[in-house]
């Protein structure tokens, strides 16, 4: 997350401990009316979970994408903005790393694998800006954008939290926003979050290339 007051690390992990429980809560909610996410680690922390809805958004070329393009595919979700100084970036860059390193060594699988990043920022964030933004990261992701109200939505759908902080008498502004790196199925359920690192360790690195792809290992088939 960023934003005037996120970029410090007791906020990130404030928002963190406050997305976490939710996204738990909706898994929970969801096997208790019948889901089968069964105990024996073959399911993600997400199975069940009422992450994600249709949406049709304009990708990093002008054109309209939907949500349904991807059927069929896995999709690693991440919601964040080009103007970001500091933890959006580098969690794109460790997560598609970590991709890269994967698609090496099992193309067929990461062939399977799209990855996209979501603004939350549409007011800056054009098609041209992401496509410029997006290229730095790999050729695969891709970036997707809207108006304020598709965003505002698909935000809800997919329980994102996000809120622009402008300073006063600032003429620039960051975006505050929950990190929610989903991986979601190829039919488009969510399945785990993709590992980022973790600010309240600071000893530990959760979000090494490395493990994100033995995440991808584990989950790609």
């Amino acid at each position: 997350m960023a934003g005037r007051a996120m970029n410090k690390d007791a906020k990130a992990s404030a928002l963190s401990l406050l997305i976490l429980p939710m996204l738990a809560l909706l898994a929970a909610c969801n096997m208790g009316a019948g889901g089968d996410a069964s105990s024996d680690g073959a399911q993600g922390e997400l199975a069940g979970a009422r992450i994600g809805a249709p949406f049709t958004l304009t990708n990093q070329d002008g054109k309209p994408t939907r949500w349904e393009d991807f059927r069929g595919q896995y999709r690693i979700v991440y919601f964040g903005y080009t103007y970001c100084p500091d933890v959006c970036p580098v969690d794109l860059q460790r997560i598609m790393q970590g991709f890269a390193r994967f698609e090496k060594e099992k193309p067929a699988l990461a062939a399977k694998v799209q990855p996209m990043l979501i603004s939350v920022d549409p007011k800056r964030d054009t098609p041209a800006v992401l496509k410029t933004y997006v290229a730095a990261f790999h050729p695969r992701l891709i970036g997707l954008t809207g108006t304020e109200a598709q965003i505002a939505k698909v935000a809800k759908d997919f329980v994102v939290i996000y809120n622009p902080e402008k300073a006063e008498g600032a003429s620039d502004y960051l975006v505050s926003h929950s990190r929610t790196p989903y991986l979601f199925d190829r039919d488009g359920k969510p399945v785990a979050l993709v590992p980022v690192d973790d600010p309240s360790t600071p000893n530990m690195d959760e979000g090494a290339p490395d493990k994100v792809q033995a995440f991808l290992d584990k989950w790609i088939k």
